[in-house]
């Protein structure tokens, strides 16, 4: 076998790029295959057994029974559903960060910081040497249904543009390191893919986001790139950015071998538009993944343009219908019993040692065979300050939709209620939007936010009724850079950080507007 000293500078070479992608389309057919035919049922069973039998001698192994857990029913009855903040007060925070055998056996290298969009305190993640290699077979399995579907979008004989957060880490005392995931996940990069990928580690390291997106910009200019990923916020900057360096009118321009784009953290609807736009190429593919610090959940599958929960990652996947959460033993679903169509909270049970733990994300399921969700916010993403009921993923369809009536295309928005002072007034929705180009009539855009809304929500339109529940939506129009100036001043600009989308409270939403208008930001 080649060492990869040998095949890193042999990768430099359209012929061994060419023999690699090939390779790899072999190995994509075999691993779509191989999902499709898998029993789902006895794949995830096994996943959680493998887990307690592995864990059963560490602190929560011992405190949980788990010598005498033999089935999945034995697991749930012993181990409740719990969030970050249990397992950080109860087992992680007094040991932190020797967590050696407290909820995983052994040394944990590495630890995921991650602030969350709803609650903003840092939160610090094990990241064991077992999930490591669970997120590098998740990245190969997004590629490998990719390539199933698209057989002729050649990604091996250019590079992939990783558009992550900081690559630097930060060690610790007991040697292992924390910092952004991207950055973990840069530094295990085996050396032989390296040469496949973009950006350069010590390019990555750069701390200044403006400045490293002017360097990504003039460097990638010059790559041949296939695909890209990142949250779609950012990539969004990068393409204006690189448009901006080279003079092109269109990221197909610069990039004319560009495939594939990969996609997270967020609904994609209010941007799909804007990218297809600023791309200018029906060659170029949209791929969504579903990722997050404590484990890789689901991966696009284009054969039916949905996520697909991957069940061979060392991964056990529960589900709470969103209606249970807070109650003391809520009804439990594995993929072996789902059922579609309802909203569910997604629970982890992972090789990282977190254990039927709330992620704080919601989906429904539109198949059970294959197991095919739509990603629909976060359990904390919701707005019913007036009864209304609304989920996150109907607020984006809503946004996405006055965009494409009024010809416009927004690239940043938040939402809340707005109390009224008055008690015989009704309230209404604010609307915070930064929109990538020409503004709209900000009445009109409202007015279709509300029409649509009315359309897909049974609960909102009988509270806009006659305007005796809730008032037409306000939105305000946040000038370019507005959003960017705001993550600034928080000191969540660039990366991985994502702007809140909704705030049921008011509170942030009140706050966030006092400071545009306070800034100078509003138009």
């Amino acid at each position: 076998m080649l060492s990869t000293a040998i095949l890193a500078p042999l990768a430099r070479t359209g012929l061994v790029r060419r023999a690699a992608d090939a390779v790899f389309l072999r190995y994509a057919h075999h691993r779509t295959v191989a999902l499709d035919n898998l029993d789902v049922a006895a794949t995830q069973r096994n996943t959680l057994m493998r887990l307690v039998r592995k864990a059963k001698r560490t602190r929560f192994g011992r405190d949980h029974e788990f010598a005498r857990v033999g089935s999945v029913a034995d697991y749930q009855a012993r181990v409740p559903v719990r969030d970050y903040e249990w397992f950080w007060n109860t087992y992680w925070k007094d040991a932190y960060p020797r967590l050696d055998g407290v909820t995983w056996p052994g040394k944990v290298p590495y630890y995921a910081l991650s602030s969350g969009t709803t609650s903003g305190a840092t939160k610090y993640i094990p990241v064991t040497w077992e999930m490591v290699k669970s997120n590098r077979k998740a990245g190969f399995t997004t590629t490998a249904f990719f390539r199933h579907a698209y057989p002729q979008a050649k990604l091996f004989t250019g590079k992939f543009f990783f558009l992550g957060g900081s690559t630097e880490l930060r060690k610790q005392d007991d040697g292992s390191s924390a910092g952004d995931l991207s950055g973990i996940a840069a530094t295990e990069m085996p050396d032989v893919l390296r040469e496949y990928t973009f950006p350069p580690y010590d390019l990555a390291l750069i701390a200044n986001w403006e400045e490293k997106l002017t360097r990504f910009a003039e460097l990638s200019a010059k790559e041949r790139v296939t695909a890209i990923s990142g949250v779609p916020a950012w990539m969004q900057r990068l393409f204006h950015r690189v448009k901006q360096v080279t003079g092109k009118s269109t990221v197909a321009d610069v990039w004319p071998d560009l495939r594939m784009v990969v996609h997270g953290g967020t609904k994609f609807d209010p941007f799909r538009d804007l990218f297809v736009k600023e791309i200018g190429s029906d060659a170029v593919k949209f791929c969504e993944v579903y990722p997050c610090s404590e484990g890789f959940i689901a991966t696009e599958d284009p054969r039916y343009n949905l996520l697909r929960v991957v069940p061979d990652h060392d991964i056990f996947f529960e589900f709470v219908p969103v209606e249970d959460l807070g109650k003391e033993r809520p009804a439990r679903h594995t993929l072996a019993n789902v059922e579609v169509g309802v909203q569910y909270a997604v629970v982890l049970t992972s090789c990282a040692g977190v254990w039927s733990y709330l992620v704080g994300d919601t989906v429904a399921f539109e198949r059970r065979d294959p197991p095919l969700i739509r990603f629909t916010g976060r359990t904390k993403y919701f707005l019913s300050a007036f009864g209304e009921h609304l989920i996150s993923e109907e607020v984006e369809k809503a946004v996405a939709h006055a965009c494409r009536v009024c010809g416009v295309y927004q690239s940043d928005f938040h939402v809340g209620p707005v109390f009224s002072a008055d008690p015989h007034k009704p309230g209404h929705h604010m609307y915070l939007i930064e929109f990538a180009g020409p503004t709209p009539d900000a009445q009109r855009f409202a007015q279709e936010i509300d029409a649509e809304l009315t359309r897909i929500n049974e609960d909102y339109g009988p509270h806009r009724v006659g305007d005796t529940a809730m008032l037409m939506p306000e939105v305000r129009v946040v000038k370019p850079g507005g959003f960017d100036e705001w993550m600034k001043a928080r000191g969540k600009y660039g990366g991985q950080n994502k702007v809140p989308r909704m705030d049921n409270s008011g509170n942030m939403t009140k706050d966030m507007a006092g400071w545009f208008e306070k800034n100078g930001w509003l138009s």
